[in-house]
C-alpha cells in the first residue's frame, strides 16, 4: 500500500540519508520526497513510499525513532498517486473548462492533492456572525468517498486555517468569500495510522485554489446548495 510519512528532522547533512536508509532497511520503498518546511535548524519532510501490505508499521516508527532529533508527526494512507507539479494549474484549466460542474471537480481532486480522505463544500448561513455556534452549516458538494454525514468541524470564522478536533481528526477550510460557501478537507484517524495535521502550506495551498476557483466561477458559486428547480407536469 501507499503511505505517507511526515517527518520533523535537523537540517544539517547525513540526517536524511539517515531517514531514507532507515526506511529502507524497514521495508518501505520511497517514491517521492517533499519538504514542507525548513526553519530555524528543522526541516519538515513528507516521505511517499510503498508498503508491504503484511509488514507491521510499528517497526519503521521503531526505527525513525531511534535516529537522534528526528521524531515521526504522522503516518497515513496515501491516497492515489504522489503530487507532481503542474496538478493545481491542470485542476484550474479543468475547472475553467467546464464552469458548471467547477466546484464538484475541485471537491474530488483535492484529497488527492492534499493527501486527504475527503473533502466538502459546505454553505454556512449568511447570517452565521449572529448566530449561536456560527450556524450550522448545509453540504452543497461532496467528494465520493465523504461519509454521510460529513461530521465537520467548527468552519466559522470564515478564514483558510488548521481545525483539530477531539477524536483525532483533522480538517483544512477555506472560505471562497462569496454566499457563505468554503472548502472543507479531512483527514481520517485510523488505527494503527495516525494522520498529521494539516501543515501551513498545504492551508496556503488549498487558500489558492479555493480563491483562484472563485474567481473562474464568479456567480455560479451563488447556485451552489441551490435545490434545483422541477418543471412541473
Amino acid at each position: 500500500m501507499l503511505l505517507r510519512v511526515r517527518v520533523t528532522l535537523p537540517d544539517r547533512p547525513g540526517t536524511l540519508g539517515q531517514v531514507a536508509r532507515t526506511m529502507g532497511v524497514s521495508g518501505a520503498d520511497i517514491v517521492q520526497v517533499v519538504v514542507l518546511e525548513r526553519l530555524g535548524g528543522r526541516a519538515v519532510d513528507d516521505f511517499t513510499v510503498v508498503w508491504p501490505g503484511a509488514a507491521r508499521v510499528e517497526r519503521l516508527l521503531a526505527g525513525l525513532a531511534a535516529i537522534p532529533g528526528v521524531r515521526v508527526d504522522g503516518v497515513w494512507r496515501a491516497i492515489g498517486a504522489p503530487t507532481t507539479t503542474g496538478q493545481d494549474a491542470e485542476l484550474l484549466a479543468q475547472v475553467a473548462a467546464n464552469p458548471a460542474d467547477g466546484v464538484a471537480t475541485l471537491v474530488d481532486a483535492v484529497p488527492g492533492l492534499l493527501a486527504a480522505d475527503w473533502a466538502v463544500a459546505a454553505v454556512v448561513p449568511l447570517d452565521w456572525a449572529t448566530r449561536a455556534g456560527g450556524g450550522q452549516p448545509t453540504i452543497g458538494q461532496a467528494s465520493w468517498r465523504a461519509p454521510v454525514p460529513p461530521p465537520l468541524p467548527e468552519v466559522t470564522p470564515l478564514r483558510a486555517r488548521a481545525v483539530g478536533t477531539p477524536d483525532g481528526g483533522h480538517f483544512a477550510v477555506a472560505p471562497f468569500g462569496r454566499a457563505g460557501l468554503v472548502l472543507v478537507v479531512a483527514r481520517e484517524h485510523t488505527e494503527p495510522l495516525a494522520a498529521p495535521a494539516f501543515h501551513g502550506t498545504e492551508v496556503d495551498r488549498l487558500a489558492q485554489l479555493v480563491r483562484a476557483s472563485a474567481v473562474i466561477l464568479g456567480d455560479r458559486l451563488d447556485l451552489v446548495g441551490v435545490p434545483p428547480v422541477v418543471a412541473g407536469p
